[in-house]
């Protein structure tokens, strides 16, 4: 009987871009040559920790259960082959354990040769009105009636999950209009976030508001919850019904804006990635406060996330020389987001579920004339996470099922 390939330490599918064909070792180092000529160095520490025996991960979780520190002395490399299945094969001393990786898992986590393990899942890529790169529109009829994990729902949820983690945004549309089926409708992606609006939230004029959302006054470019210390990540909007006049719905690409402010006025992209504003949302029963910089950037300089909301700043606590360059540079913002090449602008139809990215995209509204009709949207909120793990469980089912060769995969 042919061996068969080990287990990853993961639950994910490896293709075998290529198989190894030369092993090499030193106590501290294993170098293996693809058969397309890639070669690639591990070191004997890294190889350890990342087995996926029974000594390092529990295999009914695949959580590592492995604790470095409590080995006789560091982990070297004793011997190592290539065998009949095309796994490495490893002895480690001093343990005197002989360990299989599969080929296709270690060479995706190749960490020697150039790659970034922290690139988006999908190429990012900025929009202004006119670019062609805004809004996707998607046929999601008989979401709710497909089989969850199923094919069909994947057909739908791929590019929409693309869609959101590349231009930040998507529009499915044609899904049910019965009042509370949006949780339903997100929970196919994942868990929903509930905040002091509730787990569902309802979007339309009302007596005594606790929010601007709730008339039927025009709302200004803004992201939601901002004076949150994590802001939620992802937002939908789903129409229930639409029959005003006016109310059109206009979204902005934040880091389209931003990158523009950057280009155009640097001092007032420097100014807004270091003051920190208040962002406050007071209301009868609750009192949310932070500060934070209206542009953020990560590690490396990238992109993160914007909160603006000018309804929802409060006063600004800064140093006392750094007021008047804060307001110059929020000034030059706020001109900037009445920039019209940065604006898509669309309406609402019963059925169309708008989800974005609430710490990239913009979100504003026309005025509409409450006596004209009815609009009703209601929105939820959920993580950045949800969409980024549901996207990699997507890919993971298409790639175990397009599979041609069952021995390919753990």
């Amino acid at each position: 009987m042919t061996q068969a390939l080990p287990l990853t330490p993961d639950y994910d599918a490896w293709p075998i871009e290529a198989e190894p064909k030369q092993v090499f070792f030193s106590p501290r180092l294993l170098t293996v040559t693809w058969c397309d000529g890639r070669e690639s160095r591990y070191h004997s520490i890294w190889l350890r920790e990342n087995a996926a025996d029974e000594t390092t991960v529990n295999p009914a979780t695949r959580e590592r259960i492995l604790d470095l520190s409590t080995l006789p002395s560091w982990p070297e490399i004793s011997d190592a082959e290539i065998d009949e299945a095309g796994a490495l094969c490893i002895g480690f001393a001093p343990e005197g354990l002989r360990l299989r990786f599969h080929p296709g898992w270690l060479r995706a986590h190749d960490y020697d040769n150039a790659h970034d393990p922290e690139a988006p899942l999908v190429p990012i890529t900025t929009w202004k009105r006119d670019s062609g790169e805004g809004l996707n529109s998607l046929d999601a009829a008989g979401l709710l009636e497909t089989e969850e994990g199923s094919e069909t729902e994947e057909a739908i949820l791929a590019p929409a999950l693309s869609s959101i983690l590349g231009k930040g945004l998507v529009r499915l549309r044609n899904l049910p209009t019965t009042p509370d089926s949006l949780e339903a409708i997100a929970r196919r992606i994942g868990p929903v976030r509930p905040t002091n609006f509730g787990m569902l939230f309802n979007v339309k004029a009302k007596p005594n508001p606790d929010s601007n959302a709730y008339t039927s006054i025009a709302l200004p470019p803004h992201v939601d919850l901002p004076t949150r210390e994590y802001q939620p990540g992802m937002q939908m909007l789903h129409c229930l019904e639409n029959s005003v006049e006016g109310g059109e719905a206009v979204m902005l690409d934040g880091f389209a804006v931003a990158e523009a402010l950057r280009e155009q006025h640097y001092e007032a992209f420097a100014t807004l990635t270091r003051a920190r504003w208040c962002f406050a949302n007071t209301a009868k029963t609750t009192d949310y406060v932070w500060y934070s910089p209206m542009i953020r950037l990560d590690e490396r300089g990238e992109l993160f996330e914007v909160r603006i909301a000018d309804f929802l700043r409060g006063p600004l606590q800064t140093n006392f020389e750094d007021v008047e360059p804060a307001y110059e540079a929020l000034m030059v913002l706020q001109k900037m987001l009445r920039d019209p090449t940065f604006a898509i602008r669309f309406t609402y139809k019963p059925g169309d579920l708008v989800i974005f990215d609430n710490r990239r995209l913009l979100h504003a509204r026309d005025a509409f004339e409450g006596t004209s009709g009815h609009r009703w949207l209601q929105g939820c909120y959920m993580e950045r996470d949800e969409i980024r793990s549901r996207f990699r469980i997507v890919k993971r089912a298409s790639r175990k099922r397009n599979a041609t060769d069952e021995t390919s995969f753990a």
